[in-house]
């Protein structure tokens, strides 16, 4: 992976975290938080996409995934707090 590479990924995955933290309101990790989040999410979302074949063009379909991916991980960690 180049340098590149790398900050396109980091911005998706702060956009993501920072997007998941507008859908998820009942989270209180920060903005550290939603951009850790958002950097997970979008490796899970990466990985949830390529299982069910799904993919984008551009910048949106990285974007919708990585975010979809964050949602999921707040989701389980809603899930977790709350047992």
């Amino acid at each position: 992976m180049n340098l590149i590479s790398l900050l396109i990924f980091l911005a998706i995955g702060t956009v993501a975290g920072w997007l998941a933290g507008l859908l998820m309101k009942d989270n209180d990790f920060g903005l550290l938080g939603d951009i850790l989040n958002g950097l997970m999410g979008a490796v899970v979302g990466g990985y949830l996409s390529g299982l069910l074949g799904i993919s984008g063009s551009g910048l949106a379909g990285p974007i919708v995934a990585a975010t979809l991916g964050a949602t999921v991980l707040l989701l389980g960690v809603w899930w977790v707090r709350r047992a």
